[in-house]
């Protein structure tokens, strides 16, 4: 009988690998599960390579949240021949924009100022996040709050780098002919939905799941809809690897 796929999951913007924690206890039964920070390096290129580097050979899935979407692309890129499946939650394939860079460039000098910590950004983003129905959800952002703390500021500071820097990769997804799941929030403020609707036109075989009553983290505001969906993409990968 043939193993599970292994798959690599990759955190988003100031989390840490508690972004993935609904889908853990169900995913680890059986199934190699690698989780790469994606706050270690300024780069999309050097977090991609340190995440290949840290697998087993031979084929495996990747699945990035946010900012771990970008660097799953960049995995996309570097090892195409061992990508086996490509889940892509509440991110986008584009390069930034002018407006979204120079938004990054203030948070970072703010923070290198002392006029802002990167506590006081975290908790300005809960409002952008999250759906607002869990506004008032204690310990939703009370994990967002510590999984920030948790990358530093320093990290975050690689972070926004690493987002500003990245390259456009609309142009690859029609190579990549391997399931793939491409998941956002109906609310997403942070990376619309349009982002979503757009990669998965262009990928080959790529389910669309728009989460309804979500903002931007799909996978702590609705699990129950979320890992489901993440199951369903793998068991499409496994079937097509036997």
């Amino acid at each position: 009988m043939n193993q599970p796929t292994p798959v690599l999951l990759l955190p988003g913007l100031m989390n840490d690998e508690r972004v993935w924690s609904p889908l853990l206890p169900v995913l680890g039964a059986g199934r190699r599960v690698h989780i790469a920070p994606t706050h270690l390096h300024a780069s999309v290129v050097d977090s991609a390579r340190e995440a290949i580097a840290a697998l087993p050979p031979g084929s495996f899935a990747v699945a990035g949240f946010s900012l771990g979407g970008y660097v799953a692309l960049e995995v996309c890129r570097q090892a195409s021949e061992r990508i086996a499946g490509l889940g892509l939650l509440d991110t986008g394939a584009g390069a930034d924009s002018e407006e979204a860079r120079q938004a990054r460039v203030r948070m970072v000098q703010a923070m290198g100022r002392g006029t802002a910590t990167l506590g006081q950004i975290a908790a300005g983003f809960a409002s952008r996040v999250v759906h607002p129905s869990r506004l008032q959800d204690k310990a939703l952002l009370s994990l967002l709050a510590d999984m920030a703390a948790s990358v530093g500021s320093a990290g975050f500071a690689r972070q926004q780098q690493a987002s500003m820097d990245r390259v456009d990769s609309r142009a690859m997804l029609k190579d990549l002919r391997v399931p793939a799941l491409v998941l956002c929030g109906r609310e997403d403020q942070v990376t619309p939905l349009a982002l979503s609707e757009e990669m998965a036109a262009l990928l080959p075989d790529a389910e669309l799941v728009t989460v309804e009553v979500s903002g931007h983290m799909t996978t702590l505001e609705q699990p129950g809809i979320v890992v489901p969906a993440v199951l369903r993409w793998l068991d499409r990968v496994d079937a097509r690897s036997v």
